[in-house]
């Protein structure tokens, strides 16, 4: 008895982890006919600023009811844009080993929604749609441990205080500098002062020496 409840415990869990990934880890599928056509990340959730793929699979029914088979050539005359807001870009489509199966890198530089746009033909089926895919998170969702608002806010508070205090020591150089020009100034008034000084002694020694000579040779 107690067997058949932890199997049933165990089954249950699985059941509960199968429906959250359906929920966390969600692909687009749209029926263009007589294909299937199924876009969606490589890595999900997809994640701002961090190398990722979106995936398209193309397939239609195949011989056997309930198996479909992968549709090569694809994007041979079919051109994919992923589009946000305003903004598009063209896909360079990559194929996989597996037929059918399609992937397109790509480095998500914003968070929020985008869209696929397909537009051409697969061997003569006319297609022109739209098609959502999994928003694009920002890096929290990766986060870890997770940052709080308030050592966000210590952090700010740190990095404000380094800045005042490079602004005084900024500062305290300036006037150091103003203050060394002002003292060689200063040493070069002083300077000038005594040599003229000097000049001055020298012209009054001179003349003196001239008058006591004049006086001896009298």
């Amino acid at each position: 008895m107690q067997i058949v409840k932890y199997a049933l415990f165990t089954i249950m869990g699985l059941i509960v982890l199968g429906f959250s990934f359906t929920f966390a880890y969600a692909h687009t599928t749209i029926q263009v006919d007589p294909y299937e056509i199924e876009v969606g990340w490589q890595d999900e959730p997809p994640v701002v600023g961090i190398l990722n793929a979106i995936t398209i699979d193309v397939r239609e029914p195949g011989s056997v009811e309930g198996v479909s088979a992968g549709i090569t050539n694809a994007f041979k005359k079919l051109e994919v844009s992923v589009v946000s807001g305003g903004a598009s870009k063209v896909l360079d489509v990559n194929t996989d080993p597996r037929p059918g199966h399609y992937y397109a890198k790509i480095i998500p530089t914003k968070t929020g929604s985008l869209q696929l746009k397909l537009k051409g033909e697969i061997n003569g089926v006319q297609i022109d749609t739209v098609i959502p895919i999994e928003d694009v998170e920002s890096t929290s969702v990766l986060d870890f441990p997770p940052t709080s608002s308030s050592s966000s806010g210590q952090e700010v508070a740190a990095l404000k205080n380094a800045i005042t205090s490079l602004q005084k020591d900024i500062s305290l150089i300036k006037d150091i500098d103003e203050a060394k020009n002002e003292f060689i100034a200063c040493l070069v008034i002083s300077a000038d002062s005594i040599f003229i000084h000097i000049k001055f002694v020298f012209i009054v020694c001179k003349k003196l020496l001239i008058f006591f000579l004049d006086l001896i040779s009298l």
